[in-house]
């Protein structure tokens, strides 16, 4: 608990040594004086000759937008730390709070030492550089089947749920501004509104992965959320492109309108072709990186990347570009790349996703301290309101819609869950400040940053007791995935699509059965390199499942020794004593036993007999020698018990070795039932008996063993006979 405490507030300590260091850097002005006279635009000295030369200088200029960042980053990633330092913070509040937290010191303080609001994050900032790796991290790692499974609820929340959610909202402000009094809100047009409404409904993915990643529920839950926040992020900004052109125009028509609904449906479906043409070139390309596998990693990052900045180029959705190229790439560059470079995509993705997720609660909360606000006590409490109540009431209307078709139907618990998980966070706090600059736009920006707040922290900090209040179903124990199970799947996939043909249904199972005969036949011929190519699916399946079972062994490992208590519990005074008198005594008791170097082959058993009641060191080499040596009286009740037991002799390369066969029914070879000369050998099984207890008579040679009580134990019989030896007879 101390070392918990301490570590906690240690690494809490370096984050406020950065932030103070951070906060000068931010506070100076953009221009320093040179050592060498008046500097130009660029930076460059107008002297031609310094008067005097200055041995230490500092050009803060010359690196200050690297330097920055990397305060930035080094700031955040502190933050980080320590939060998963602490010992009870995590099961408190999301990490997310506490990063919007930081952001909001860190402001503060850069505004008391300006006086002048700190830097904001910018539109291109996010959606170029920030967005781009939480998404391809999302697509690439996205469990396929379960997506696909679900995609046609997914899709159903994703569009007609964000299109409901927006024109709700946005007609129900433009209601509440004609209903209120006041100038205030004269200034508010209905394309104001609606376009406010298309931001405001915008589900942050990452938010809700942010938190639905630490609750651990069940995995339907998580991808109808997770699958509808992303797909719900490109119908919010089309529809917000689309309102914002609206607004520039100084006419609408019915045909305007007619036009904007057919270029929503038009953004995504050419988002979705241009990631998917993207992931098929860098499977190409990748199919010849065999010579230079260090590269291949590469060419996975540069053409997600490339995806999304010709879709934002070409005005179409750039989150499914980059979503349809990682599920795409998947396929089919994970065959033609080695297992480091696997491994190198792997933990680089997760590290570029947790810093742009870090860097993007940090400035949440850095450009909440700014001068641009306006409060509104209708607007914004009727906008927190609407937010809730709309998206409850489209969750449940278009669940009971799929209910009918739904195999596993989405019951009242996970729609509420659902419904209450849909958090805003930094696409909606971007997209207002994209808005062009109107008298009202104040209003808007104070109304977002509310909304994103009370959605981060109250519904952030409640979920997760709702969860186990409403005993919403958990994932399960994470079991590692086995052959028998994956073919299973395959054989009841391929019975569905044969029952769909037989009966005239063309279902997913169909489409599903068409496309992997089309990947098989063409596609994997033409972008999986030869040697990678397995004669057999069943040997490709397991090798994928192999490389699954040693990522989830070596993930098991990290965390087992992450839990484990950093330093041990001191041992007292009388442990110790305890400790050093039972190492005594044993070591006391070993040194009386008697040891001698022998040969089995040449000394006879009886020269290891000891006279104490204890075993000897020297092993016994039979079951009587072992009799004999508890008891003398023993030898004789051993040799009526174990009447049926027959011996044989047979040598071996000058060895002796005796073969000993028990059967509960006669041996079926005459000339075996001799007896032996040293008596009958067995390995025990059951130990041995008590010396002042009789054991129970054995069974009779010719008696079943079914026959046996359960008081009498009797080991397993055999009948063997090494054929060499018998021939040697």
């Amino acid at each position: 608990m101390w070392n918990t405490f301490w570590s906690t507030w240690t690494v809490l300590g370096l984050g406020h040594l950065w932030l103070f260091l951070l906060v000068p850097f931010l506070a100076v002005p953009r221009t320093f004086a040179s050592p060498y006279g008046p500097v130009d635009s660029r930076g460059n000295s107008s002297a031609l000759h310094p008067e005097t030369f200055q041995v230490f200088n500092v050009d803060y200029s010359h690196v200050q937008v690297p330097f920055e960042i990397v305060l930035w980053i080094m700031l955040a990633s502190l933050a980080k730390l320590g939060f998963h330092c602490s010992g009870r913070l995590p099961s408190v509040m999301p990490e997310s709070c506490l990063l919007i937290v930081v952001g909001l010191l860190v402001g503060a303080a850069i505004y008391g030492v300006r006086h002048r609001p700190p830097p904001t994050l910018s539109a291109d900032a996010f959606f170029l550089f920030l967005l781009p790796p939480i998404v391809l991290d999302a697509g690439y790692f996205l469990p396929g089947r379960l997506f696909f499974e679900n995609l046609g609820t997914i899709l159903l929340y994703a569009v007609p749920g964000t299109l409901w959610n927006a024109l709700g909202i946005g007609f129900s402000l433009r209601g509440l501004c004609l209903v209120v009094p006041g100038p205030e809100l004269e200034g508010l047009s209905l394309f104001h509104c609606l376009q406010f409404g298309s931001l405001i409904a915008a589900v942050d993915p990452v938010a809700v992965l942010s938190v639905f990643e630490e609750m651990h529920v069940n995995e339907q839950l998580h991808i109808l959320v997770f699958g509808e926040s992303l797909l719900n992020d490109a119908v919010a900004v089309v529809t917000y492109k689309l309102f914002e052109s609206f607004l520039r125009m100084p006419t609408l028509s019915s045909l305007d309108v007619l036009i904007g609904a057919v270029q929503v449906l038009l953004v995504g479906m050419g988002g979705v072709v241009v990631g998917i043409f993207f992931g098929l070139l860098a499977a190409l390309v990748t199919r010849f990186t065999v010579r230079v596998q260090v590269i291949a990693p590469l060419f996975v990052f540069l053409f997600s990347y490339l995806s999304y900045l010709t879709s934002e180029m070409l005005h179409i959705s750039g989150i499914m570009a980059i979503m349809s190229c990682a599920v795409c790439m998947k396929q089919y560059v994970e065959a033609n790349i080695s297992e480091k470079s696997h491994t190198t995509i792997k933990y680089f993705l997760k590290m570029l996703s947790s810093v742009s997720e870090t860097l993007i609660f940090i400035f949440l909360g850095v450009s909440t301290i700014q001068d641009k606000h306006m409060w509104n006590w209708p607007f914004v409490t009727c906008t927190l309101l609407l937010c809730l109540v709309w998206r409850a009431v489209g969750v449940l209307l278009l669940t009971a819609m799929i209910n009918r078709v739904r195999r596993n139907t989405v019951t009242f618990r996970d729609q509420f869950i659902i419904a209450y998980g849909g958090m805003r966070g930094a696409i909606c706090f971007s997209l207002v400040f994209l808005m062009d600059d109107f008298p009202m736009k104040k209003l808007l920006i104070t109304t977002t940053i509310t909304v994103i707040l009370f959605s981060v922290f109250v519904q952030g900090m409640t979920i997760k007791p709702l969860v186990e209040l409403l005993e919403v179903k958990r994932k399960g124990k994470k079991e590692l995935p086995s052959l028998g199970a994956e073919i299973h799947c395959r054989v009841l996939d391929h019975l569905m699509a044969g029952i769909e043909e037989l009966v005239g249904y063309t279902g997913q199972h169909h489409w599903k059965d068409k496309f992997d005969k089309f990947n098989t036949k063409y596609l994997r011929r033409f972008l999986v390199r030869q040697d990678k190519q397995p004669k057999s699916s069943l040997v490709r399946l397991y090798q994928k499942l192999q490389r699954h079972v040693e990522e989830e062994c070596e993930e098991k490992r990290v965390e087992e020794c992450a839990s484990e208590s950093p330093q041990s519990r001191v041992l007292l005074p009388e442990e110790m004593d305890s400790i050093r008198r039972i190492l005594t005594t044993n070591l006391q008791n070993f040194n009386k036993r008697h040891m001698m170097a022998y040969s089995r082959h040449k000394l006879n058993p009886e020269f290891f007999m000891d006279n104490t009641s204890h075993y000897s060191l020297a092993r016994p080499q039979s079951l009587r020698d072992r009799t004999l040596f508890l008891s003398p009286t023993l030898s004789a009740q051993w040799e009526h018990e174990h009447e049926d037991c027959v011996s044989y002799r047979a040598s071996h390369r000058g060895l002796s070795r005796s073969l000993t066969v028990c059967g509960s029914r006669p041996s079926r070879d005459p000339e075996e039932d001799l007896p032996s000369q040293n008596g009958p050998r067995e390995l025990p099984q059951d130990g041995l008996t008590d010396a002042g207890a009789a054991p129970d008579p054995g069974p009779a040679p010719g008696r079943s063993s079914s026959t046996i009580t359960s008081t009498a134990r009797v080991p397993k019989k055999l009948s063997f006979v090494l054929e060499n030896e018998r021939d040697k007879k």
